[in-house]
């Protein structure tokens, strides 16, 4: 008879047993970062309703990285930061109200160029800067791309 506080375990095929490991032991710790800096997030189809595109066009913007995400929750579902979006349509396509941050997709590369992975790009966005006014995203939102990159540069 398995101990008490031994971890839970489920039949594999085949019959072997596999240990079941919680998500908060297997997450990434960028992931985490990200999660817990980032205060509101949007799924895909809530994305693809506030753009005004159908999903697989939302899967597009994040394949040509005008977009992250990340997986997050339980169960872990694809996730972006509301504030990669803002009001305006950009898209002649799309008929909501709403659009990707034009600035998001040049700085995301220098980070990319940099290293970072998807869920660090949205960790360093979203962490204050002494040198900025605030947090990398807001300081794009509000014009400040130039800063924002060069920051991101010195990264490199």
């Amino acid at each position: 008879m398995p101990a008490a506080d031994a971890p839970p375990h489920v039949a594999a095929p085949g019959g072997a047993l596999r240990t079941l490991v919680p998500v908060s032991d297997t997450l990434d710790p960028h992931v985490a970062a990200a999660d817990s800096l980032v205060d509101s997030w949007l799924t895909l189809p809530d994305v693809a309703e506030r753009i005004g595109l159908d999903v697989g066009k939302v899967r597009r913007l994040l394949q040509e990285r005008k977009l992250v995400g990340i997986r997050r929750g339980e169960p872990r579902v694809l996730s972006v930061p509301e504030k990669f979006l803002v009001e305006g349509r950009q898209d002649a396509a799309a008929t909501g109200d709403w659009s990707a941050l034009a600035s998001l997709q040049g700085t995301l590369t220098v980070l990319a160029d940099a290293g970072f992975s998807d869920a660090e790009a949205i960790a360093w966005l979203f962490t204050a800067d002494e040198s900025l006014p605030g947090m990398p995203i807001d300081a794009l939102r509000a014009g400040h791309k130039t800063e924002v990159r060069r920051r991101a540069q010195a990264e490199l």
